[in-house]
């Protein structure tokens, strides 16, 4: 009977620890003090505070807990947030890929931690930081089927990393002012995970199955931040900049010199009012070139620092193909005059965001105000509904134009309780100056996640009088070749896709076979009638390594419409029905490696005749010195009587990294789809955080390679933080 008791008893104590150990780790605790970033982890605080350990493998294998544990400690003292962390490395070797700012952190040895601030998984920050202390933070955002990230944005932060014996230690402390959080809500979603590059492993806090991204926010853990900071002591930040460029268009010199200004004030810890002033871009990178043998335009992203603060409120207002609201189209012809920006949260729930950009006048275009205004609710954990209005109206002097284009809509999102179903509802409506009716846009689908098992289906209309000036809706304007017109033509679309996938965790060679991975997007006219229906079949094996073989089937069939000088040559193919099909083996190699490569070779029926296409990828790692890349893909399309041309495109970039603050890098590309043979070199000197001077020198040439055009531009900001 005493034995019994002391066995309960035993059972309660231990019951009390686990409860008491759970709540220590689900804690941010507030202590008073300041420590110095210096990568060693021996002030007093980080003692007395708990250990955030037992992570989880994730990649290669998702079974079990990792080989190699990571013991977290966070705290805070009202201004900055404190990250300890110890990975228990089995080696002293580091491996990164890039001392370059905001560079993909996927080929390094890295940690990184998310925070969902809000704790409403709509949207979050990620921030990284490699074995060598190169920083990558990024937005976690919302998109149809999940969450994206966007690298361009930054915030100001520190850290500091350090080796001793086989541990790695990392040592952060990120700012307040730089999170968008609600002094009335105490909790954040939180996720930590570790990449070891040289294992070629994953492993991370949760218990994640690996058919979700390590940043999804519905598997954030739920962190309770004591002494939530009432106010953020720095409101304002200020970065003014100047710009001398030159430019040479042919033999005609022109030199400008353009100062700017981009202002952030911090309203409340949840709400930021973004400001520019006669911005300048010049120090964004060039964009990846692309062969385009499409009949519609390719999608780039944005990267423009004023645009990316709370980026996804604006971002996704309806899918990636009919999207009422990219932002790259302001400004792309024409110079911005001045932008202000009002986002963030007004309440734990409810999310707004207000824009508007003035641009000037030239040649071609007249003077364009943009505006957009966008709410966000989430009405349950489940539901979201986002409402918004977009407008751009010519103007001139501060009087409105009646030329104006205006979209007002809303949206539904959808998430399951168990995480394996996502929802997306769209309708959206535009209105022009002369056009009435058939003016709508809606859209239906659903996906489902589950491990080894994915798929989704979705159908949308799009009317032909649904106008986007600032959208980006490629399918709903087709370019006639023979008559030099462009028609626009409403359309209903289907798309559904199944994808299988088998883990081998017990194999010594195999990781997994993706045995099926089959999509179909079928277009409709609005008569019911079959315009394209595309399939799309791949399958896959990867081995242990990761490296992968495999291939993709590609079968349209195509009523042609209208004329299509597919090989710009003048010559169309005429109208008619077309049966076109692809097949594509690859090789990657596995990433893990100072030399990584991937090969295609590819084979076709194309229209009227055939393409024969393949490409290559290498990576040459020279670190922490270099990183090399070179890729080239070729398309050779024989149409016959129409003619024959080889597309090339080719493409090299050169890292050279002085220091984590210097860096020089150089990209050639050779696109002679678009008669072009681009080089951008690019010396980049972050001198204080977020206070950058650029040297850029750019040269154009033809395919023959005569020169067009070349510039230098030199630019030199600072950030001011009050």
């Amino acid at each position: 009977m005493k034995i019994n008791r002391m066995k309960c008893v035993a059972v309660i104590l231990l019951l009390l620890y686990n409860m008491i150990s759970y709540s220590q780790e689900s804690s941010i605790q507030f202590r008073d003090v300041n420590v110095e970033i210096d990568g060693s982890l021996n002030e007093e605080v980080w003692k007395s505070i708990p250990v955030h350990t037992n992570f989880h493998n994730l990649l290669p294998t998702d079974e079990g807990l990792a080989d190699n544990q990571t013991e977290v400690k966070i705290f805070h003292n009202g201004e900055y947030l404190f990250v300890g962390a110890i990975y228990h490395d089995t080696t002293s070797k580091q491996q990164v890929s890039s001392l370059k700012r905001d560079v993909s952190i996927g080929i390094s040895d890295a940690f990184i931690m998310v925070l969902d601030t809000q704790h409403q998984q709509q949207n979050g920050n990620l921030f990284a930081v490699n074995t060598y202390g190169t920083q990558v933070d990024a937005l976690v955002e919302r998109n149809e089927t999940g969450y994206g990230l966007n690298f361009s944005w930054n915030a100001v932060w520190r850290t500091k990393t350090t080796v001793v014996g086989n541990d790695k230690i990392y040592e952060i402390a990120i700012p307040f002012k730089a999170l968008n959080f609600d002094k009335e809500k105490s909790t954040f979603g939180v996720q930590f995970y570790v990449r070891d590059i040289k294992n070629n492993s994953w492993t991370i806090l949760t218990d994640l199955s690996r058919n979700y991204l390590t940043f999804d926010l519905r598997f954030t853990k739920p962190f309770r931040l004591e002494k939530v900071p009432e106010t953020i002591r720095s409101r304002f930040a200020v970065s003014p900049s100047v710009t001398l460029n030159y430019q040479n268009v042919d033999s005609d010199d022109e030199t400008t010199f353009r100062p700017s200004l981009d202002v952030q004030y911090n309203l409340s810890s949840s709400l930021k009012l973004d400001a520019t002033i006669n911005p300048d871009f010049s120090q964004i990178d060039v964009d990846q070139q692309v062969t385009n043998l499409s009949r519609f335009s390719v999608f780039f992203p944005e990267r423009r620092n004023f645009f990316l603060e709370n980026a996804d409120l604006f971002a996704n207002l309806g899918t990636s193909d009919v999207n009422p609201f990219y932002s790259r189209k302001i400004g792309a012809e024409n110079e911005i005059q001045f932008g202000l920006k009002l986002s963030g949260n007004v309440a734990q729930k409810t999310r707004i965001g207000v824009l508007n950009v003035q641009t000037n006048k030239n040649e071609n275009i007249n003077a364009q105000n943009y505006s957009v205004v966008v709410g966000e609710q989430q009405l349950t954990k489940q539901l979201t509904a986002t409402a918004f209005m977009i407008n751009r109206q010519e103007t001139e002097g501060f009087s409105f134009i009646d030329d104006y284009n205006r979209v007002a809509g809303a949206n539904l999102n959808f998430k399951s309780g168990n995480n394996k179903w996502i929802g997306l509802a769209n309708a959206a409506m535009s209105f022009n100056p002369g056009s009435s009716g058939k003016n709508k846009f809606l859209n239906l689908g659903v996906d489902y996640n589950d491990r080894g098992l994915q798929g989704g289906f979705s159908v949308k209309k799009v009317e032909e009088n649904y106008i986007t000036d600032v959208g980006f809706t490629p399918r709903l304007f087709t370019y006639d070749a023979v008559n030099d017109v462009v028609v626009r033509e409403g359309y209903y679309q289907t798309s559904s896709y199944l994808q299988y996938t088998k883990f081998y965790d017990s194999s010594r060679k195999l990781n997994s076979i993706r045995y099926l991975n089959y999509t179909n997007n079928t277009y409709f006219d609005v008569d019911g009638s079959v315009n394209q229906m595309s399939h799309f079949l791949n399958s896959a094996v990867f081995f242990k390594d990761l490296s992968a073989v495999y291939y993709v089937l590609n079968y349209d069939e195509i009523d042609l419409k209208y004329g299509f000088d597919v090989l710009g040559n003048g010559n169309a193919l005429s109208t008619g029905n077309y049966n076109n099909w692809n097949l594509k083996v690859g090789y990657n190699s596995a990433n893990n490696q100072q030399l990584r490569y991937r090969v295609n070779i590819q084979k076709g029926r194309f229209y009227e005749g055939e393409k024969i296409a393949g490409g290559i990828y290498v990576n040459y790692q020279l670190l922490p010195f270099a990183n090399l890349e070179l890729s080239h893909d070729v398309n050779s399309i024989d149409l016959y009587e129409l003619g024959k041309e080889t597309f090339h495109l080719s493409r090299f970039t050169g890292q050279i990294f002085f220091n984590n603050r210097l860096n020089w890098t150089t990209y050639v590309q050779y696109n002679n789809q678009r008669n072009n043979f681009n080089v951008n070199s690019r010396l980049q000197w972050e001198y204080k955080p977020l206070s950058y001077v650029y040297l850029v020198v750019t040269d154009n040439f033809d395919k023959n390679f005569n020169r067009t055009n070349w510039g230098v531009a030199f630019k030199m900001n600072y950030r001011f933080d009050f």
